[in-house]
């Protein structure tokens, strides 16, 4: 079917990097908001109805960030402020579990940080596996390490994992050339590549993760998830936000 169906699906397989202020209330409150919940699951649940393959990349900043600890005198040490953010991103992946199971959508957790009690260790095997039997994978615990953001994870994710795409859920709907919210001339770009966003140093996503999609030639599609179906629209191949390819 081609493209500009609605209902087209472009791609079979997506890693989801979805933040944990999506589901936190915003304005610098922490916390998980049930009702913001509810409505990213929703979302996904509609689009593993469609057969889609998903995986999902939790972050925590929602409940905590390691970096809030950086500018003290590390009573906290840097590495232990990173284990703690990770501990973050399980908590939210069991509420997004949970909400999702509640709307009849099977769902697995695993879990970089080892805690089988709460979750399964991340498998590579394992997680396909979910993955063919159309069950949602919901990945938390970064990567397991200190120092490796959760956009990293993603990346190492989608790779490992054969995805089509990178989807990366934001609050502004693709990438700019400078801060839409700060400068109301700044001007939004449909499609860059790899080499584009390297050259205007455009915060796409931290250079790690950059790197790591780029070598891998795993296509990154940035965009507003708060506009209504978003990500079924992401998944469709529907024009929505900014596509970096090689």
């Amino acid at each position: 079917m081609p493209d500009s169906d609605p209902t087209a699906l472009k791609y079979k397989r997506v890693l989801l990097k979805l933040s944990g202020e999506a589901l936190g209330f915003g304005g610098g409150k922490l916390g998980i908001n049930l009702d913001e919940t509810k409505l990213i699951a929703a979302q996904l649940a509609r689009v593993a109805a469609r057969g889609i393959q998903l995986a999902v990349v939790i972050g925590g900043g929602n409940l905590l960030r390691g970096a809030q600890f950086s500018a003290g005198d590390e009573q906290i040490r840097p590495a232990t402020a990173d284990y703690m953010g990770m501990l973050a991103t399980v908590m939210n992946g069991l509420a997004l579990q949970d909400t999702l199971e509640a709307m009849g959508v099977e769902t697995r957790l695993q879990s970089a940080v080892r805690m089988e009690t709460v979750a399964e260790p991340y498998i590579r095997r394992r997680a396909l596996r979910h993955l063919e039997k159309n069950r949602i994978v919901i990945l938390a615990g970064g990567t397991g390490n200190p120092f490796v953001t959760t956009d990293t994870a993603a990346a190492l994710r989608g790779t490992e994992l054969q995805a089509d795409v990178l989807l990366k859920a934001t609050k502004v709907d693709g990438v700019y050339n400078a801060d839409p919210v700060k400068n109301q001339y700044a001007e939004k770009f449909e499609r860059l590549t790899f080499d584009q966003v390297i050259q205007k140093q455009l915060g796409v996503m931290d250079i790690g993760a950059f790197e790591m999609c780029r070598l891998a030639k795993l296509p990154i599609l940035v965009f507003n998830y708060r506009q209504d179906g978003a990500i079924e629209k992401a998944v469709s191949g529907q024009p929505i936000g900014t596509v970096v390819t090689g």
